[in-house]
């Protein structure tokens, strides 16, 4: 897939002036002038009376041809309410295409999912509820398309941390025009309670339950918070939701059996925690709920028409192994041999898996089935970065400790200079701790005739436009990778200072192959557009220090080609 990447410093028009874009994609405004200046962010025009019933707002999501989940909760939660709900044409929501009645109940925590059938492929709808005699927002929502679609727009998302940032990106995302479909790669929500957040510079406001969450009630609560926001509110109002989770839904760097933060000794059985959480999630998500045995299986497959496919990946609860942990190995990492043979014996054991063997064969089956049909795009959204990252030469780069006291004070807790003068992965919790699982992925996607793979991901706090290469060097397509929507990366977290990020940035991409562009100091999101001709990246960087007051900047650009080679 040829592409092509542009940043401001080489030659893109600062935002505000017109940034080049794909002919076929301007049949909407481009977004690259999205926001020049400072923004104050305004409640959402159809916000309800906050003494209604209605205080989360209103979402959809889950879509695909002729279906989409539609979601509420209505408090106050202490007794069963009924709720009528209605779907139509318009706005006002008098040209009525479907409309039903629910029940909001304890054992779901009054929150309302209802399953809107007979709709139409490729249309956009409005909905609302009402109870007691309140109405919810009106909201925003479209099916997916099928047949001859000419453009796709999706805003991806990740790593949105209540206490540490407010969503303003959320609020931009909301008023985007080019968006059709939210893409939340995961971290939707995070276990962490206020004492540990507040430690952060970057701390803004208190988290529901103060403490981390551990049982059902705790979950629900932490959802809760996130939905009271307003922007959050106004994004999902705006926009149907394609969600999948990654490990903050549930406790830090979880897997099949546990999680890096959970303690079995003071925090209980981890099956039970990791249940409760699942359950949290289903109740407050707009999602399709699975059947009971199949609840970990949080995988999707969706169809944009004759554009493209997307398949989600669910990489924490069903398959992924215990992630290495460099501390055991350190005594005998001296070398950058020794590091070499560590990459390739212990994170390249293919026994260790990262997905299942029945999201494997969902993708086998959809990606060859989109390459037969001839669509123009195979997409994948992976929770972490697939790319192959080396912690840079930071000596090398002019970066040491005795000079740099944050980049010190880091080291002392993540080994970062150890790291970097062996050339070892910047992350094992990444694809790259599984380096045997994404070789075994490469080969699933030739093997189903894939030439163009393109993988969202996130989880890392930086933003990315990565080149991907299997172990034999051969092209296997792009990797778009989105930062926190307020999640800071560990340098903003370890206040380093701007120029040194920049540095390591620099760094980075000049030590890695694969890493065409990156930038670890801002939030915000990326703009995804495809056609049947091309395609491109904004990568939108949201400042979240200020609730509802912003300046949006695009960072960089990426020019995509479909059914081509790197």
């Amino acid at each position: 897939m040829p592409v092509k990447g542009r940043s401001p410093g080489e030659g893109l028009r600062p935002v505000g002036g017109e940034a080049e874009a794909p002919a076929a994609l301007t049949r909407r405004e481009s977004m690259a002038a999205i926001v020049g200046g400072a923004v104050a962010a305004a409640s959402p025009a159809s916000a309800q009376d906050k003494s209604g019933p209605f205080r989360h707002g209103v979402a959809s999501g889950d879509p695909d041809q002729t279906s989409i989940v539609l979601w509420t909760r209505v408090s106050p939660d202490c007794r069963a309410t009924a709720v009528h709900w209605k779907v139509a044409h318009d706005p006002a929501l008098r040209e009525l295409v479907c409309e039903g009645r629910a029940t909001a109940v304890l054992e779901r925590d009054h929150c309302v999912k209802v399953l809107a059938k007979g709709l139409q492929p490729g249309r956009t709808y409005y909905f609302n509820f009402s109870a007691e005699g309140y109405h919810s927002p009106v909201g925003r929502t479209r099916t997916l398309p099928d047949g001859d679609f000419k453009r796709l727009g999706i805003a991806l998302l990740s790593c949105s941390n209540y206490a540490l940032g407010y969503f303003n990106a959320y609020h931009a995302v909301a008023g985007d025009p080019s968006i059709d479909f939210l893409l939340h790669i995961g971290d939707y929500i995070y276990e962490y309670g206020n004492e540990f957040a507040s430690q952060s510079s970057f701390y803004v406001r208190p988290c529901d339950p103060p403490h981390e969450t551990i049982t059902l009630d705790d979950y629900r609560r932490r959802h809760a918070i996130t939905k009271s926001d307003r922007h959050s509110q106004a994004m999902h109002a705006a926009h149907p939701l394609i969600a999948l989770w990654d490990d903050h839904e549930f406790g830090n760097d979880a897997w099949r059996e546990g999680a890096q933060n959970h303690d079995p000794q003071t925090e209980g059985d981890w099956t039970a925690r990791r249940n409760a959480a699942v359950q949290a999630y289903y109740e407050w998500m707009p999602v399709r709920d699975p059947e009971p045995e199949a609840a970990l299986e949080n995988w999707r497959v969706y169809r944009f028409g004759n554009l493209a496919t997307l398949v989600t990946l669910e990489a924490r609860l069903t398959a992924r192994d215990q992630p290495v942990d460099y501390g055991p190995h350190k005594a005998a990492l001296k070398t950058r041999a020794d590091a070499k043979a560590f990459v390739g014996d212990v994170l390249g054991n293919s026994p260790r898996q990262m997905i299942s063997e029945r999201t494997k064969a969902a993708l086998r089956k959809s990606l060859g089935r989109s390459v037969q049909e001839g669509e123009g795009w195979q997409l994948v959204a992976s929770p972490v970065l697939m790319a192959r990252v080396a912690t840079p030469p930071l000596r090398a780069g002019g970066l040491r400790p005795e000079e740099q006291p944050q980049l010190a004070f880091l080291d002392k807790f993540t080994d970062l200079f150890w790291r970097s003068d062996l050339g070892l992965p910047d992350s094992l919790d990444s694809w790259d701790g599984y380096a045997g699982a994404r070789q075994d992925f490469y080969r699933l996607c030739r093997d189903a005739g894939t030439k163009n793979l393109v993988v969202l991901s996130g989880d890392s706090h930086a933003f990315w436009s990565n080149r991907l290469f299997d172990d034999a060097g051969d092209a296997m397509g792009i990797e778009l990778g989105t930062a926190g929507v307020t999640s800071p990366n560990i340098y903003l977290l370890g206040q380093v200072p701007a120029s040194t990020i920049e540095t390591i940035d620099r760094l980075t991409i000049a030590e890695n192959p694969e890493v065409r562009w990156t930038s670890s100091a801002h939030r915000g999101y990326i703009r995804v557009l495809l056609s049947q001709r091309d395609g491109r990246a904004d990568f939108v960087a949201v400042p979240a220090e200020r609730d509802g007051y912003y300046a949006s900047r695009l960072l960089y650009q990426q020019f995509l080609t479909p059914n081509g080679r790197i």
